[in-house]
């Protein structure tokens, strides 16, 4: 058996390190870059200028457009006491204000957190994931997206997302001059080559790769913490049991406005259990979160 706290002080670890060999891995990049191109100091602080800008943007702009993708609609509270009255409570727990609540008409049992910071951030869940959970279970969903955003990952993978997208457009500008014989009449050729084949090719991969680590061990962290909130691990491990049955149904359909790069945000995966996107999963398996929330005292 493990507590809480042991298995939030894990998975806190584990995303540290993550993240900082995520941070290796662009500084890496910029090195190459400036092997292939020179410039030293400039191309670098021209290089962080224009991850800053594109950083601030999506700090300032990214909740709501997540929020306008996924066709959320501010929930009326006199509609929805239940959902309020259960994240207003979890809220003075975790002793964070309460955040913004959206529905999104969707019969996928799912929900997600975003938002810049503690003091403004936002929860949505669907309508599929109301009609679907008890009230005990429904609390278990909501604490564990609180604990995203206590945790501050609403932040963590917005700066992941971040890191990976400035890395992939590099990406793409370097196989772009490539192809297009941007190097040529370079010395060291063969060098160049080796060092673009990288930027342009398996740069990415790792990149997504590692931000799909860390997504997971976020949710892992969101698991513990929100079971630590209602004292009910139980209640979680009965509405992932049910999102694992309804997403194992052949009738059952991925959610209509989920894309690649909003799923990381969502509860579960919002796409079917045998969807090609569960390749690359920015979720867990289900049956280990539940095997871990069963584990938990």
């Amino acid at each position: 058996m493990a507590s809480y706290f042991d298995e939030i002080a894990v998975n806190r670890f584990k995303s540290l390190i993550l993240f900082a060999v995520f941070t290796l891995l662009f500084l890496g990049i910029i090195y190459m870059l400036m092997l292939l191109f020179g410039g030293g100091p400039i191309l670098l602080s021209v290089g962080l200028v224009l991850i800053l800008v594109y950083g601030l943007i999506v700090y300032f702009a990214g909740d709501r457009a997540v929020l306008a993708l996924s066709k959320a609609k501010l929930a009326d509270k006199a509609k929805y006491p239940v959902i309020y009255d259960t994240v207003e409570g979890l809220a003075a727990a975790s002793q964070v204000p309460v955040p913004k609540i959206y529905i999104i008409n969707d019969p996928n049992p799912n929900a997600f957190a975003t938002g810049r910071n503690k003091k403004a951030s936002s929860i949505a869940v669907t309508s599929g994931l109301l009609s679907m959970m008890n009230r005990n279970e429904l609390e278990g969903v909501l604490a564990h997206e609180m604990s995203h955003v206590y945790n501050n990952d609403i932040l963590f993978m917005m700066v992941a997302v971040v890191f990976a997208g400035a890395i992939g457009i590099i990406s793409a500008l370097v196989r772009g001059m490539f192809f297009f014989g941007g190097f040529g009449g370079r010395r060291n050729g063969g060098v160049l080559i080796l060092v673009a084949l990288v930027i342009g090719v398996l740069a990415p991969i790792f990149a997504l790769l590692l931000r799909l680590a860390i997504s997971r061990r976020r949710e892992y962290m969101a698991d513990a913490n929100g079971a630590r909130l209602i004292r009910n691990p139980g209640a979680l491990a009965s509405a992932l049991a049910k999102i694992q049955a309804y997403t194992s149904n052949p009738q059952s359909r991925p959610m209509a406005t989920a894309n690649e790069i909003t799923a990381s945000l969502y509860f579960s995966s919002p796409f079917k259990a045998a969807s090609i996107m569960n390749l690359f999963s920015t979720h867990p398996p289900i049956a280990e979160r539940i095997a871990r929330l069963k584990k938990m005292y």
